[in-house]
Formats: structure tokens, C-alpha cells, sequence
């Protein structure tokens, strides 16, 4: 992905909201990334919001729903499940 306005753009809405969206449940990251469609890849550039499992927003309380956009940027929720980080030589890191 190249530097473009619109990816600077993205960045500043990322830096404003980040900390916000990962006090939301379920939530695990926050990055800049091609928005997808039923799993596939599109060439929208979206702030990605990666959470351990997409639930109904029903079943969320409303401050644990995530926009669809913010500050008119498109915001794409991506299920990834549980992450883990590995230390060289295998060793979990929480």
C-alpha cells in the first residue's frame, strides 16, 4: 500500500480512535487495510478493526459496537480469533 493522502488520512482517524476501540469487547487490534467482502479483498482502504469473533450487534452492549465509519472513513471488522505471540524458541508471550 503506498503513502497516499488518503492513507495519512486513515492514520490520523486511527490515532484518534485506537485506544477507544480496543477497550471494546472482543477487540484484539486496530490497523489500516483493504476493506473485504465476503472475505475477499476490495481496493477500499478502511480503518480494519480485528476482533476474536464478529457477534450480532444485538447482542453487544451500544458502547462495545463498533461504526461503520469513523470521521468518514469506512471502519471493516474482521473476525481473527484468539492471537498469540511466540518468543524465538517457541515460548508464549501474553
Amino acid at each position: 500500500m503506498e503513502d497516499s493522502a488518503e492513507m495519512r488520512r486513515i492514520r490520523v482517524v486511527k490515532e484518534k480512535h485506537e485506544a477507544a476501540l480496543l477497550r471494546k469487547k472482543n477487540v484484539v487490534g486496530v490497523g489500516i487495510g483493504l476493506r473485504q467482502v465476503d472475505g475477499q479483498p476490495t481496493e477500499q482502504l478502511a480503518l480494519t478493526v480485528l476482533v476474536r469473533r464478529k457477534e450480532p450487534e444485538s447482542e453487544l452492549a451500544w458502547h462495545d459496537r463498533i461504526p461503520a465509519e469513523l470521521d468518514g472513513v469506512p471502519v471493516d471488522v474482521q473476525e481473527v480469533g484468539m492471537l498469540r505471540a511466540y518468543e524465538q524458541g517457541g515460548t508464549d508471550v501474553f
